[in-house]
């Protein structure tokens, strides 16, 4: 087992975050304890607890770092494109980064692992980076309305595009009538959009 000497604390925490992520990516939530990522990285539990002060905090930046790859897969979008393509766009590419890391985006929204109530400073402020490129693209739809509306707006489209995400993920769109995925969503954006523009 390794020693502590020979890794900073730093180091610790980032062999931390790396190990917690194979067991999510390879073997599912369910899989991730500190036990199990202790034994993986060669360093006792105590050693986590190090650098981390609680499994919440360890999920949070977990989470962080699927946040930021979220965010940059939304920001992929062609910047030539009419604004409604683009927002579709953006909810494409939020469905196929889902699909593609299934576990970590699951563990974003796991019940019980997060108190979202008391959720830092630096973790909001990635949340916000994901909502960015949706809230700036309903800012040029229509820009006579006050900053809070539009970013109310793009918020509650983009809960909505989850909702279908988390029912096509979850093998649930089959038995309510729908079809395909991307259908339903441009569907549901297009007539956002109409109902906002007016």
């Amino acid at each position: 087992m390794a020693r502590r000497r020979e890794h900073t604390l730093e180091q610790i925490r980032e062999m931390v975050l790396n190990a917690a992520e194979n067991i999510i990516v390879q073997e599912g939530i369910d899989a991730l304890t500190v036990r199990r990522i202790a034994a993986d990285i060669g360093y006792t539990v105590g050693s986590i607890y190090m650098v981390f002060a609680n499994t919440q905090e360890l999920f949070l930046h977990i989470n962080g770092r699927t946040l930021d790859q979220l965010t940059q897969q939304l920001q992929d979008i062609p910047a030539t494109d009419s604004l409604e393509l683009r927002i579709k766009t953006l909810t494409s590419n939020y469905l196929e980064y889902a699909s593609a890391n299934l576990s970590r985006w699951r563990l974003l929204f796991q019940p019980g692992l997060v108190d979202h109530t008391q959720l830092p400073v630096w973790y909001k402020q990635k949340i916000q980076l994901m909502f960015d490129p949706i809230e700036a693209l309903f800012g040029q739809l229509s820009t006579d309305i006050e900053d809070a509306q539009t970013q109310l707006a793009a918020k509650t489209l983009w809960c909505g595009v989850h909702g279908i995400c988390t029912m096509t993920l979850g093998g649930n769109l089959g038995p309510v009538g729908l079809i395909s995925t991307e259908t339903a969503v441009h569907l549901l954006v297009d007539n956002f959009i109409q109902g906002w523009r007016r």
